[in-house]
């Protein structure tokens, strides 16, 4: 099968009737058309086979992700997914991969309303680099840039549990067969929280996604901001889905772990976020319109740094680092 066969097999469909593209797949560029009133969001995410995935995931799975975390990137701007670009890098073609992959990668699409409008497909190792557009209302966006001293601090869903899928697939744990499969269900098939995103324009002072841990990632506001943070540790813990593997007399693992999950774990593709106390019904208003849970875990502070406490309100001191793709 030839390239452009390759194409037309599997990532070649007719556009979408609702005007966002107003030129798809088949020319040498795209043509998008935002409605009046609108900026455009634009993201790319890349993901290296060895780097990001294991090479027996299934490729439906991975086609989901590939495309979520840049759907993550949209959520956390707050904006409206229109249309997405893949460049793509095969070591062959193998068309039942092809088939399980694009039917994973366009499920979500059709999911979020986002046309594949074009991108690239070349012969080398395992590649994917995806650049997604959305829209959002002029002055609208979600900014890292906006957080306020005294502001609470948010996040949605469940952190920690694909670090965990991570430590056992690596061998470092061991893990029941059925925790297992749901952590590593949140490792490679993670939810873009896009709903949400729209949902707190208007209500979040800032917002970010969570890509590399929650403590680097949160770290990215402080610096947009100019301010610190407080976060209560212990809070935050519960918010993994395999807590009862922690607690109680058959706990398996320590409290570290826990820590290093929820704190750092990395790959959880869930927002984070700021908003006044005075906001709290309506944050809460958002979170049930867009049918996600989401925690309370800190405070935006004017001091600068990052500062952990337990529920005790005692200091921790340990360092829990992040993802650093060139940090060793």
């Amino acid at each position: 099968m030839g390239e452009f066969d390759l194409i037309a097999r599997y990532f070649t469909r007719p556009a979408r009737a609702d005007g966002a593209v107003a030129l798809g797949v088949g020319d040498d560029c795209a043509l998008l058309a935002p409605r009046p009133r609108m900026q455009l969001a634009i993201s790319s995410d890349m993901l290296v086979e060895g780097r990001h995935f294991f090479a027996d995931v299934d490729p439906h799975t991975l086609g989901h992700k590939a495309l979520a975390v840049n759907l993550s990137d949209l959520a956390a701007s707050g904006a409206r997914p229109l249309a997405f670009t893949l460049a793509l890098a095969l070591p062959r073609v193998y068309e039942p991969w092809l088939q399980r992959f694009s039917e994973g990668l366009l499920r979500l699409a059709d999911a979020h309303g986002c046309e594949l409008i074009g991108g690239d497909t070349t012969q080398g190792p395992l590649n994917i680099c995806i650049t997604v557009f959305g829209e959002v209302p002029a002055g609208q966006a979600l900014l890292r840039s906006g957080a306020r001293a005294g502001d609470d601090i948010w996040v949605s869903g469940t952190l920690g549990d694909a670090r965990l899928a991570l430590e056992a697939l690596q061998g470092r744990i061991d893990l029941p067969a059925d925790t297992l499969a749901g952590a590593r269900a949140r490792l490679e098939a993670p939810t873009p929280r896009v709903a949400l995103g729209q949902a707190l324009r208007g209500i979040a002072t800032s917002a970010l996604d969570l890509s590399d841990g929650l403590l680097g990632d949160l770290g990215h506001i402080l610096r947009a901001s100019g301010v610190g943070a407080e976060i209560d540790a212990d809070e935050t813990s519960k918010l993994i889905a395999a807590r009862a593997l922690f607690t109680g007399a058959t706990a398996r693992f320590d409290m570290e772990l826990l820590r290093q999950c929820t704190l750092a774990g990395g790959d959880d593709y869930e927002l984070a976020f700021t908003a006044p106390p005075a906001l709290r019904e309506a944050v809460a208003g958002a979170a049930a319109t867009a049918a996600t849970p989401v925690a309370r875990i800190g405070r935006i502070s004017a001091e600068p740094g990052l500062r952990l406490a337990d529920a005790q309100g005692r200091p921790l001191a340990g360092r829990y680092a992040s993802f650093d793709h060139f940090g060793g």
